[in-house]
């Protein structure tokens, strides 16, 4: 017996099969790519998903196909498919990195218990009501990337709180907000009903299993957002649980058993199972990295080395061996057997220099989408190292200030486990660690959301319940925590400071 779940990203679609024990037996991705066809726009062809699927599902054995049980769903947060009476899509699906709704976000000009991005299901819809209305009259349902995707596959038209409470048109339970949506005139029969992540959504179609390799009329689970689904499949499970994921950018999830407290910059939503998370959204981690690499010309060894003052090496497994994989980007050349430039002087030099990394403006804790980046204090001493070096503090400084707004909360936050692929270099870890004051825990499970969404499958046919959680948690190892580094506290706070000066030269905030 097994289970099969499905996370539908923003740049791949990834499958995983798990067994009856939580497991992982296979996995299998497919890529592609957004769509721009207008400036700010980020558009995709359902039709690349169902391909992507198709693909994705093809490259795993047919022998572990034919034992899966049921299928859960993961799925991008945010962006919207509008589809016909017919479950046709009346236009490509609108993503959460669009911003062609920006200058329409006065229209939530009361205060929300979430902050409103221009990439939401609800600006989004604003916008289609607006300069769409050929397609907004064709429309019978306004769906979820995930929702979508299980009713393409025979499923019930449902959405879960996690998804729901996310669109900027619902309450923090996930509720659909009549008054509101009556206010910006997008038709509240556009909007799914309400069902648990773990329950039964409906079962696989004939056509849909012959396309996939499985076995028609096994249940699909409603489903959950990705990031409870990574949360669920990296093992969050009880009050104050945290999490951290470092990709193209960052997110701190910590579990609460109640709803939490409202607090500006942070988003409070539902979990997965019957919990809530706060979560902490920085949008300039590995995109900000990989940007300043690219500036500087280096390859991802000698950015590690030159930044870091030394060979570069990932912990595995409690080991060290030498890589040339990138931690952020694509492997990297060998690392040369010459001198660095200044190598060891990077570290020191790097006090004097702070770097804001703000390229795509940022979330939490600013809220801020005009905000922007660079370095200040360069000095004639300074090197590429030196750069590179003050761009790894500036990020591991965004993601403390999220977390400080997680705990000005009050959320108590000590250990957080980590996951995501721009995590693995342990001096990166360290200086996480360090700068975040808290102890790391790598979880051993690279494809948390797959996972998560299989377990969801599993519940959704009652092979595991909500008590059984805890107990598929995947093994953490820890592999750094704080050295009580004053010298790098002085430099937050000067990175704290920096913003609070520059801030109002960026041309405007957001305060939603």
């Amino acid at each position: 017996m097994s289970f099969l779940g499905i996370d539908l990203g923003t740049g791949s679609l990834k499958v995983a099969i798990v067994d009856e024990h939580g497991r992982e037996l296979a996995v299998a991705s497919v890529a592609y790519t957004l769509e721009t066809p207008h400036a700010g726009w980020a558009e995709m062809s359902v039709q690349t998903w169902w391909r992507a699927l198709c693909e994705a599902a093809s490259r795993l054995p047919q022998a572990l196909r034919s034992d899966v049980r049921a299928i859960g769903f993961s799925g991008q947060m945010h962006g919207v498919v509008l589809i016909d009476a017919a479950g046709d899509a009346v236009r490509p699906a609108m993503l959460w990195p669009d911003t062609r709704a920006l200058g329409l976000l006065d229209a939530w000009r009361e205060p929300q218990a979430n902050p409103v991005a221009p990439g939401m299901a609800g600006p989004l819809l604003r916008w289609i009501v607006l300069n769409e209305p050929h397609a907004a009259h064709r429309t019978r349902w306004a769906l979820q990337p995930k929702d979508w995707l299980r009713v393409a596959l025979g499923g019930a038209v449902l959405t879960d709180p996690s998804d729901a409470c996310a669109t900027a048109l619902a309450d923090p339970a996930g509720v659909w907000d009549t008054a509101l949506l009556a206010r910006l005139e997008i038709p509240r029969e556009w909007f799914a009903p309400l069902a648990p992540s773990y329950a039964a959504g409906g079962v696989l179609s004939q056509t849909a299993a012959q396309a996939l390799g499985l076995r028609s009329g096994i249940v699909l689970a409603t489903g959950a957002a990705d990031t409870p689904c990574a949360a669920l499949g990296s093992g969050l499970a009880r009050d104050g649980d945290a999490l951290l994921t470092t990709g193209t950018g960052g997110q701190i999830v910590v579990l609460a058993g109640q709803e939490p407290t409202a607090a500006k910059g942070l988003h409070r939503y539902r979990a997965a199972s019957d919990h809530w998370y706060r979560m902490a959204a920085m949008q300039n981690v590995g995109i900000a990295l990989e940007r300043v690499r690219g500036w500087l010309s280096y390859e991802w060894a000698d950015a590690y080395r030159e930044a870091f003052g030394e060979a570069n090496a990932i912990a595995l497994n409690g080991a060290s061996v030498d890589v040339t994989t990138s931690a952020f980007g694509e492997a990297g050349s060998a690392t040369s057997g010459r001198a660095s430039e200044h190598t060891h002087g990077a570290v020191a030099h790097a006090t004097s220099l702070t770097f804001l990394p703000y390229l795509t403006g940022e979330r939490t804790p600013w809220l801020n989408p005009s905000a922007r980046g660079g370095w200040l204090g360069l000095a004639l001493e300074h090197t590429r190292g030196t750069m590179m070096r003050a761009a790894f503090e500036g990020v591991a400084f965004s993601l403390r200030a999220g977390l400080d707004a997680i705990r000005a909360s009050g959320a108590t936050v000590t250990t957080l486990k980590l996951a995501g692929g721009g995590s693995v270099d342990a001096r990166w870890r360290q200086l996480l660690a360090d700068a975040l004051d808290v102890e790391l825990y790598a979880v051993d499970c690279p494809n948390a959301a797959p996972r998560g969404a299989a377990i969801l499958g599993g519940l959704a046919s009652g092979h595991w319940h909500a008590n059984d959680l805890a107990a598929l948690a995947p093994g953490a190892t820890r592999v750094a925590g704080p050295q009580g580094d004053s010298a790098l506290a002085e430099r937050y706070a000067r990175f704290l400071d920096l913003y609070g000066r520059v801030e109002t030269w960026f041309g405007g905030t957001a305060d939603r």
